[in-house]
């Protein structure tokens, strides 16, 4: 079977910075309620003229530019996104022509938090079934327009960003060593947004004042065992199915939900926190976007070298939960 690896990657986060101490201004809250419960000290939020497609723009173009691709080449484009442009078309759909990507088809996954590994999974399929040669990953979120601002549960959370990154048949033992995807669909309404699909009346004053177009948390406690079950589980998935251990693993590059979703993530694998790589105290919880975001980070900051084992790991609403195994 093709050997399909990752050749560039690329991220993007908005410059406006949201602090905890500015959410004090504003919430009966403080930094210390904040970090102590979520470990998030501050999140971007992208600009009023800034779609999800803008993020990943950015975002694309640096992996390209890292892949030595032009956007011609590429003919392949998954987006992961749970907040696209527009209803239809597609976010990628707008990403594919802002690009430029001319030679590219496009299209949308929705899968919450887990949306770039549901997304690698699908694109690297094409490419081992020999479809397509070159494809382009990518997880946009604008988050922060998904909140209702009143409610301290929630909105500490969330911030907006894009990551991407470049696929293709890759030669000798490098490359996606395997990908593993999971859904259960009977937990749905425990993390949604109710309003503006079909299940609900169409966008009305109703609708708006009864707030059912945020994001809405049920059971976060629940969610919370249930989370730190599923990442390691697709930990210990991804290892075993490629006869591996976790002392060969060089970094985990996880979904940034919670810190203490993620302590607790390392308590049970048996690992220290250092083998895990976290960004949430600086942009928060991105949702699909955070697993790229920070595989780029650590391969720009030098954690992940050629020929290092990384672990990449996710779960999220749905509930989704997933991981893929990467040769560097």
């Amino acid at each position: 079977m093709k050997r399909v690896g990752i050749i560039g990657t690329g991220s993007y986060l908005p410059e406006k910075v949201l602090s905890n101490f500015d959410l004090e201004k504003i919430l009966d809250t403080s930094d210390e309620w904040i970090t102590t419960r979520t470990g998030v000290r501050e999140r971007r939020v992208a600009r009023d003229d800034e779609a999800s497609s803008d993020l990943a723009r950015v975002a694309s173009e640096r992996a390209l530019e890292t892949a030595g691709l032009a956007p011609e080449e590429i003919e392949l484009i998954v987006l992961a996104t749970v907040t696209p442009d527009t209803q239809c078309p597609s976010g990628a759909n707008w990403l594919e022509a802002k690009l430029g990507a001319v030679n590219a088809v496009s299209f949308d996954i929705t899968a919450a938090c887990t949306g770039f590994i549901f997304a690698l999974s699908v694109a690297r399929q094409y490419i081992q079934s020999g479809i397509y040669h070159n494809a382009l990953v990518v997880a946009s979120e604008v988050m922060t327009r998904t909140l209702d601002w009143t409610d301290r549960q929630t909105c500490i959370l969330w911030g907006d960003g894009a990551g991407a990154a470049v696929i293709t048949e890759v030669d000798g033992d490098r490359g996606v060593l395997s990908t593993h995807i999971h859904t259960d669909g009977a937990s749905g309404e425990t993390l949604l947004m109710p309003g503006g699909g079909s299940k609900t009346t169409p966008i009305s004053y109703q609708s708006v004042d009864e707030k059912l177009h945020f994001l809405d948390m049920i059971g976060a406690n629940l969610s919370f065992k249930v989370a730190v079950k599923r990442f390691t589980e697709a930990c210990e998935e991804a290892l075993s199915h490629n006869g591996h251990t976790m002392d060969e693993v060089k970094v985990i590059i996880p979904h940034q939900a919670n810190l203490r979703i993620l302590q607790g993530m390392a308590k049970q694998l048996g690992i220290s926190m250092d083998k895990v790589y976290v960004t949430i105290h600086k942009y928060g919880n991105i949702s699909s976007a955070t697993v790229p975001i920070a595989l780029d980070e650590a391969v720009r900051d030098g954690t992940i070298q050629p020929g290092d084992l990384v672990l990449l790991t996710a779960f999220g609403g749905g509930y989704t939960w997933g991981s893929a195994l990467i040769r560097w």
